[in-house]
């Protein structure tokens, strides 16, 4: 894994989203440069889906509620039906291994709203692999976002 570099994350806000608000329905759109390495981070009400390419190797994100208490509830697309069995392992391997940094990345990209909300720093992260392969498709822990401050 990459170490995550702040200077290498440029993180734009979306309106109405600000730094701070608001919290339920912050979504965020997590991608990044194979060729300079850089990470992009667009934080809004909606995904920034023009930013994604058809790599489709983003992370997607967004705070919601579960029994009323705050969930991040994130999202990859390892395979649809047009991606081999064996090309769907290594990005779901890719994507187990890199979501630690992204995460680290978000973490860090919205310190300001994780600041204005500190009890968020314990709320869980549930990330959900989405495949067309049963064996590479369903939730996956990643703990809280404490760990990856």
């Amino acid at each position: 894994m990459v170490m995550f570099n702040p200077k290498k994350l440029k993180t734009v806000f979306m309106p109405p989203a600000t730094e701070t608000e608001p919290v339920i329905g912050r979504r965020y759109t997590l991608t990044h440069s194979d060729e300079t390495g850089d990470l992009f981070l667009d934080i809004g009400t909606e995904y920034a889906w023009n930013q994604i390419t058809a790599m489709r190797d983003e992370v997607l994100g967004e705070w919601k509620t579960n029994f009323a208490y705050p969930v991040f509830a994130g999202q990859v697309l390892v395979a649809d039906s047009t991606i081999s069995k064996e090309t769907a392992k290594v990005r779901f391997d890719i994507f187990t291994r890199e979501l630690p940094l992204a995460l680290r990345a978000i973490r860090y990209g919205d310190k300001n709203f994780f600041q204005a909300h500190s009890q968020l720093d314990m709320a869980p992260i549930w990330m959900f692999f989405e495949s067309y392969y049963p064996e590479y498709n369903g939730f996956r822990d990643f703990g809280i976002f404490k760990t990856y401050a």
